[in-house]
């Protein structure tokens, strides 16, 4: 009697701390780091990120690459598509690896050319169909079909900006596809160049382009849910610009600061993402070492400041949120960390939480 009580019991052990590891899962998530390689980094890190506690736990290299400063899922999370942002690939060329995932290990498929120099953007449209590359010093844009398994079609169609402009030079920076168009924007161009489909090829589309202040140098863009306002950061000048959507185009409306007007120093303006629920937008800059917060007016789209908040280290790059908006993840790329706040999702506020070191983040991206 007393070895079967102690069985029962045993059991019982088992299973209940078998459901606690089920509870701890459940309140985790994997989050994949995209770093630069020539400060003791070695590619793509993997870590997960406990929602009750707000710390990074589990650091893992998830691949070795060189300088994958930018990555993107396939929408259906079963691919990884990572940039190397150089220009010694193939011919003065960077390159794009595509990885399969399985059970959130990143399996290597293929790796080629994006016929352009350090590309540090990747888009995916909503369908997986098609993956678009930015290519910084390139000046080009490579847009790719995409098969069932992810891999990447050779062959891409290759949008050039250098044949734009001829007193400015062209560095696409950011490439996405909005509503089946593909938007780029140029920062050495001061233009969000706009492209829609034709015959299986993209070609100016109707509205050509956006335009922001000369030497502004527009880096990263959002749109409302909606899609009737668009915001624009611009890393030169460091402003938000904002456009609303007028029969059927975008025009340009207001201008915003990021930075303090009190701030003595240079700074730049990286990235820029709207809160889940489409009430708050927030950018990061280089320099004051701040993440800018704004309220947006939910008829007008209209921004009014909320604060800036440090980012608790140097040059922070991209930044990120979870699915609730609860946490707000921020990558320094100088000082070598990764910063996470928790958010007031009333008011948009951001306070500290904890950080984690990493050499050189830079993309931050949730699995």
């Amino acid at each position: 009697m007393k070895n079967k009580v102690s069985l029962l019991i045993a059991i019982f052990g088992i299973v209940f701390l078998n459901s606690c590891k089920v509870e701890e899962s459940k309140n985790e998530v994997v989050l994949f780091v995209g770093t630069y390689t020539d400060n003791g980094s070695e590619g793509i890190y993997r870590f997960n990120l406990n929602l009750d506690r707000g710390e990074l736990t589990n650091k893992s290299l998830a691949a070795k690459i060189k300088n994958p400063s930018y990555i993107a899922f396939s929408p259906d999370k079963n691919s990884l598509y990572a940039v190397s942002e150089v220009d010694d690939y193939k011919e003065n060329d960077g390159s794009i690896t595509t990885f399969s995932i399985k059970d959130t290990v990143l399996v290597k498929i293929n790796e080629q050319s994006t016929y352009g120099a350090n590309p540090c953007f990747v888009g995916v449209s909503d369908d997986g169909k098609l993956v678009a590359v930015a290519n910084y010093t390139g000046g080009n844009v490579a847009v790719y079909n995409a098969l069932e398994n992810g891999n990447l079609k050779p062959s891409p169609q290759v949008i050039d900006h250098k044949v734009i402009d001829s007193t400015k030079k062209a560095h696409a920076h950011m490439s996405s596809f909005l509503n089946g168009e593909l938007i780029v924007s140029d920062l050495g161009l001061d233009r969000i160049k706009i492209y829609t489909a034709t015959n299986g090829n993209y070609v100016p589309s109707v509205q050509k382009e956006l335009v922001v202040a000369e030497g502004a140098g527009p880096r990263h863009f959002v749109t409302s849910e909606n899609e009737e306002f668009l915001y624009v950061i611009n890393e030169l000048n460091s402003t938000i610009a904002m456009f609303q959507k007028e029969d059927g185009k975008y025009y340009g409306k207001k201008t915003y600061d990021t930075v303090a007007s009190d701030f003595e120093g240079e700074s730049y303006c990286a990235d820029l993402h709207l809160s889940p629920d489409g009430k708050f937008l927030y950018g990061t800059n280089r320099g004051e070492n701040t993440v800018v917060i704004f309220k947006i007016d939910q008829t007008t789209g209209k921004l009014e400041l909320v604060g800036r908040e440090s980012v608790k280290g140097d040059w922070p790059r991209n930044f990120t949120m979870d699915s609730t908006g609860k946490y707000i993840l921020v990558a320094n790329q100088r000082s070598n960390n990764i910063v996470i706040f928790n958010r007031d999702v009333e008011n948009g506020t951001l306070s500290f939480v904890s950080q984690v070191d990493l050499p050189s983040p830079v993309c931050l991206k949730f699995y």
